[in-house]
């Protein structure tokens, strides 16, 4: 018999200098069309931290330049597709436009971010990414 596990995905917070918050339009369900973080599932043999870069990279074309821990997402209902376990990073970028790729039907540095319904628990990942900053 074998052992039922958790998908492991990674989420990435992206301000720019501006305070526009780094979103992409789901291009597949779930939450098909809707804003959510760039973010996606670790491949075997990948760490998250080179699974987060990897997904912004493919879903919006930018590189990171560091990346600090905003924390682990672990509520079973988190993902309607399954089980899945996220780790968050607030992640630095250089200073380049974002562009849509892989999963992503579009990428943009968003100004009118505050308020607005993001997918999957991303609403709970930014606040706490937000507490972090102001720490900090």
């Amino acid at each position: 018999m074998r052992h039922k596990q958790p998908a492991l995905a990674v989420d990435a917070v992206v301000f720019d200098t501006h305070d526009r918050l780094l979103l992409i339009r789901r291009k597949f369900p779930p939450f098909k069309g809707r804003y959510a973080l760039p973010g996606g599932f670790v491949e075997f043999g990948e760490t998250v931290e080179d699974a987060a870069a990897r997904e912004l990279r493919e879903e919006t074309g930018l590189k990171s330049k560091s990346l600090r821990l905003v924390g682990i997402y672990s509520d079973p209902k988190r993902d309607p597709r399954g089980h899945t376990v996220s780790v968050a990073y607030l992640i630095q970028v250089g200073s380049a436009a974002p562009k849509a790729g892989d999963d992503a039907h579009a990428a943009a540095f968003v100004a009118d971010w505050r308020g607005r319904k993001l997918a999957f628990d991303h609403n709970k990942i930014l606040a706490d990414a937000l507490n972090l900053i102001a720490k900090a």
